[in-house]
């Protein structure tokens, strides 16, 4: 369940500009009220198997940009957030030897990350992901509501690439 405190401004930003514009607004006031310090949302574009990236908030390197914006299922946070369906949580992603972070995620200088897939009823439509400069674990109620900020992108997710 959204929170009050972020349904509102969530729902004013999901209602002004183009649907990439409202995405973008929307994602800043959810790395705000997260705390964080960067933060994307990623289409899944079914057909090729790939994620395409559709917003994200200033400050993120341009390398960094520019290996995120056609991400292949499965590989990086938010590859294996699209491929299992569920939130990945990395306290540190600069010590994670998993294999998920990947070298651009690390480029970021982010060390918590969280990336949440974005469900439209029952149909993976993308991801939404928040990073923050320094060691992050995120709490179960924190995802919760990060899947919660998902489910209302969903919609305006679907019209930015209608």
């Amino acid at each position: 369940m959204l929170s009050p405190q972020l349904a509102e401004p969530i729902q004013r930003a999901l209602a002004s500009g183009s649907p990439a514009e409202s995405l973008r607004t929307a994602l800043g006031v959810v790395v705000r009220r997260f705390g964080a310090d960067m933060g994307m949302v990623h289409w899944l574009n079914a057909a090729d198997g790939h994620l395409e990236l559709v917003a994200t908030t200033d400050g993120i390197p341009e390398p960094v940009l520019a290996a995120s914006r056609r991400i292949p299922v499965g590989k990086g946070i938010a590859g294996a957030t699209a491929q299992s369906g569920k939130p990945v949580s990395i306290c540190n992603l600069q010590t994670d030897a998993s294999g998920v972070a990947r070298p651009g995620a690390k480029a970021t200088g982010a060390q918590g990350a969280l990336c949440v897939p974005i469900f439209l009823g029952d149909r993976l439509v993308g991801t939404l992901g928040v990073g923050v400069r320094g060691e992050r674990s995120f709490s179960e109620a924190e995802t919760e509501e990060l899947l919660a900020v998902g489910r209302e992108l969903a919609a305006p997710l679907g019209r930015a690439h209608a």
